[in-house]
Formats: C-alpha cells, sequence, structure tokens
C-alpha cells in the first residue's frame, strides 16, 4: 500500500520507514516562535539549562502578534526575544517586518520540509508541500534547541476538490465550506492532504490559504 506525503516526509526525517499511528523522533528542519508564545518556549530553556538553538538560521522568532507593544509587560516578552537571538543567533524579525507563515512559508521553507511551530497556523506551509504543524511551547522549545522531536505519524484525509470556482468564490470559502462539514475537531491530530483538479489549479497564495486554517496538533 502507498504511503501518505506525510508518512514519506516523515520516514525521511526518522530515517527509518514509519506510518499512520508510529511513534518517532524525527529531525526538524525549521522552528517558529511568535511573540505571543515564544517567551514561554525561552523560559522553558532556560529552566534546564538548554538555551541554544540546533540551527540558528532555521530558527525563526518573530515579533508580529503584539507590534508594536501595547503594554509593558508585553514589551518584556519582546526583550525576552531579542536577548534569545542575540545570543542563539536565530533570526529575529521584529516590528514592521511581517507576520510569521507569510515570510517563512515564502522564503525559507521547502517542499518536504519538516516545520514545527508555537502557533497553531504554522500548518500554512503544507501549501508548499511540507509537513508544517503547530505544537505547545515547551515542544518547540525542545524541537529548536536539538533540532529533533517526536512525532505520532497522524492519520491523512485525503481531500478531493472537483470543478472550478464561481466568481467571488475563493480558497477562503473552499476551507470554511470544509472545515463546516468536518466540524472544529473533525480532524484532531490529523493531516489533511489536498488533491483533485482544482487544488493543481489553484495559485501557491490560494494554496497557503487553504493550509492556514487547519489545526492539527495544537
Amino acid at each position: 500500500m502507498g504511503k501518505t506525503i506525510v508518512e514519506k516526509i516523515l520516514s525521511e526525517h526518522s530515517g527509518r520507514d514509519v506510518k499512520a499511528g508510529d511513534m518517532t523522533i524525527a529531525k526538524v528542519d525549521a522552528a517558529l516562535l511568535q511573540d505571543g508564545t515564544g517567551p514561554l518556549a525561552i523560559k522553558q530553556l532556560e529552566e534546564i539549562n538548554l538555551v541554544k538553538a540546533a540551527n540558528p538560521e532555521k530558527t525563526f522568532i518573530f515579533i508580529d502578534h503584539a507590534s508594536p507593544s501595547p503594554r509593558k509587560e508585553l514589551s518584556n516578552d519582546h526583550k525576552i526575544l531579542r536577548a534569545f537571538a542575540d545570543k542563539t543567533g536565530a533570526r529575529l524579525f521584529d516590528v514592521g517586518e511581517g507576520v510569521c507563515h507569510q515570510i517563512v512559508s515564502e522564503h525559507y521553507i521547502n517542499p518536504c520540509d519538516v516545520l514545527v511551530g508555537a502557533d497553531s497556523h504554522t500548518c500554512t506551509a503544507g501549501g508548499i508541500g511540507a509537513f508544517a504543524t503547530g505544537m505547545g511551547s515547551s515542544d518547540v522549545a525542545i524541537a529548536l534547541a536539538l533540532g529533533k522531536t517526536w512525532f505520532r505519524v497522524p492519520e491523512t484525509i485525503k481531500v478531493n476538490i472537483k470543478g472550478k470556482f464561481k466568481k467571488g468564490v475563493y480558497a477562503k470559502d473552499v476551507i470554511l465550506y470544509i472545515i463546516g462539514r468536518i466540524g472544529a475537531d473533525g480532524a484532531t491530530y490529523k493531516a489533511l492532504e489536498f488533491a483533485g483538479p482544482a487544488v493543481k489549479n489553484m495559485s501557491i497564495s490560494e494554496r497557503l490559504t487553504l493550509c492556514n486554517m487547519e489545526k492539527d496538533r495544537g
């Protein structure tokens, strides 16, 4: 039986053959933190004396959610992120330098990469054929420090999309319709694999939009 794209990617990054339901430790190509969740991840690393980045060039820290800071508590969080970037060499995207999911997907992630992020919309990068998933801040902290993390290989729901969109119908409408059909928790800890002629004809920006609203591991 053939493998899903997620099984293929995680097999490659695990160095062994894995299938849905298996537990595995896989190499992580890139890790993403943003100012809402990043400070917690960094504090976790400080607590276990593991303040480092295994791959600084692919460790992305964004100050984009509270940008600019609306209150002193968030300003202090921003200082934590900047200090971590200075210490580890991680790539910092400061106030006004862009939104994390868009910048990372456009410039830094390749098809078949593994991207983890402390943000539920990290799966946006699935639009370019990566395995991209949101995780808890502690899990992402370990992934960026060690360059690997554990996964339970998710089952896949294949979604075939056919036909042509009528005027005024966009990728956002499609994913909202799909969510309406399967429910908000209908794909919990599962991957959605989009296929069919309508997807084949989508632009990359439309595919990113389609994947942005998936949330498989938060």
